[in-house]
């Protein structure tokens, strides 16, 4: 293991990107009025808990099923693709189920919203170019802004405005298609080789 502050700094924003907490948070808000209450700490906690154990052992569980981290890195470009292109062009293309409403900070807040497919595909998409220590890092920079933006959901809405949002929404967008292609682009010479 070996800290570099470049590893965490493109970890951090990859992360940033596809957690998408910002422009979570009119998602996060329609919650919040439908739960009652987020619990910031409980699902910050639950979050990291999902992403750390996913970047110690989804390799394991991946090659326990038979596939190779180029081979996931390349799919989760697809998924990245995808909710880029659902950030930028403002479809849904998935689908959150309304019947979890009950339990809210746990599900959908921690998991899907926060530690969802994208940042787990992200994580070992990760693995595949960067260190252990440093993704690691990275989630913890993540999951204190995210902590951060669930503690302050009501004042951050009012700050950004709708326009706001919007904007910083597509911005990201922009960002993890980019990261998309970058992964594809970079793994797939790995499966053809």
């Amino acid at each position: 293991m070996e800290f570099n502050a470049n590893e965490i700094l493109k970890s951090t924003m990859v992360l940033f990107a596809v957690i998408d907490i910002v422009g979570s948070i009119p998602i996060l808000m329609d919650i919040k009025s439908k739960a009652g209450n987020i619990h910031p700490g409980r699902a910050t906690i639950v979050a990291l808990g999902i992403m750390l154990a996913f970047l110690f052992i989804g390799e394991g569980i991946i090659g326990f099923l038979g596939v190779d981290i180029n081979s996931f890195a390349v799919a989760g470009s697809f998924v990245l693709f995808f909710m880029a292109l659902e950030m930028i062009l403002g479809v849904e293309l998935f689908k959150q189920d309304p019947s979890s409403m009950k339990a809210a900070t746990i599900v959908p807040v921690a998991f899907p919203i926060i530690a969802g497919a994208g940042s787990m595909t992200s994580i070992l998409s990760l693995r595949a170019e960067f260190d252990q220590l440093n993704i690691m890092i990275a989630v913890l920079i993540n999951m204190a802004m995210v902590f951060i933006v669930l503690k302050f959901l009501g004042r951050l809405e009012r700050l950004l405005g709708e326009g706001g949002i919007a904007v910083l929404r597509k911005v990201f967008g922009i960002i993890l298609l980019a990261i998309a292609v970058k992964l594809f682009t970079s793994n797939v010479k790995g499966l053809i080789n």
